[in-house]
């Protein structure tokens, strides 16, 4: 698959700071869901701004379908029009006076007419389960309904990748299962989507692929292998699935053979997907 966001020997140091990225390569394909995981201070946020055009990477490059992006007035246009980050905090992000007002912003900063930004925002907030907010104000809204609004001003871009740092942090078991139908909902619709988080279990869940931040640089792969490596999860600062480790527990007792296709195994974790 060509893919549709390409980080090729990418690399970014805050002024008068050490590398924070160096030489990292990774696509982001379409039609995949992508997991990035790595601890506190590892670059996570920095990667995510590389990707939508936020920073500009200090050596390597980024690439819009196989382009170089380039980082004038329409080169960032034409990125961010097909790449939206939605940050951790959506009080970051949300600051119209009502849902409405937020989500048709970005759609009416591309200058489209009146009757698609009104279709745009329509269908953003059904596709987020918000319709119903559409002229609550914004700072009446709960931390879920946040979350979600803040989510459809990104949907109502129409982006083809659309990446999320940690989506489900604060909400509850029932909301973060809503924000997970919500987002395969999104991809069935054809949005290729991003996620940060901290949750090992999720991503297992989740996830096709995985860039997985350490101190030795990125590793990119299919998750269920990445995420299945007890070594590579430990140097990156994050604890192990509980179904690799359930199958490692059960191996070292002879309760599982070796290559039973039991918890742990690619097979089981895409079919526990």
């Amino acid at each position: 698959m060509n893919p549709l966001v390409e980080l090729a020997g990418a690399g970014y140091a805050y002024e008068d700071g050490p590398a924070v990225l160096t030489g990292v390569d990774f696509a982001i394909a379409e039609g995949r869901a992508l997991v990035l995981l790595g601890r506190n201070g590892s670059g996570k946020t920095t990667l995510m701004r590389l990707l939508s055009g936020g920073l500009q990477p200090g050596s390597g490059e980024l690439r819009l379908d196989g382009t170089p992006v380039r980082y004038d007035r329409a080169g960032l246009t034409r990125l961010r029009t097909a790449v939206q980050l939605v940050v951790q905090d959506p009080d970051d992000q949300l600051f119209a006076a009502s849902v409405e007002q937020d989500v048709s912003f970005g759609p009416m900063n591309l200058g489209l007419p009146a009757e698609e930004v009104r279709a745009r925002v329509d269908s953003a907030l059904a596709a987020l389960d918000i319709t119903g907010l559409r002229d609550r104000p914004t700072h009446l809204l709960s931390y879920g309904q946040r979350k979600r609004a803040a989510i459809a001003g990104a949907v109502a871009m129409a982006p083809r990748v659309l990446i999320l740092d940690e989506p489900t942090a604060g909400l509850d078991p029932d909301g973060q299962e809503r924000l997970l139908d919500t987002l395969a909902g999104l991809r069935s619709r054809g949005t290729t989507v991003v996620m940060a988080t901290h949750d090992v279990d999720l991503a297992v869940r989740w996830a096709d692929d995985a860039a997985v931040l350490t101190p030795a640089g990125v590793r990119f792969g299919p998750a269920a292998r990445l995420l299945a490596d007890p070594d590579l999860l430990a140097g990156a600062g994050l604890r192990q699935a509980w179904s690799p480790a359930v199958a490692a527990f059960l191996r070292a007792r002879d309760l599982l053979a070796p290559d039973a296709p039991g918890p742990g195994t690619p097979e089981a974790l895409a079919a526990w997907r």
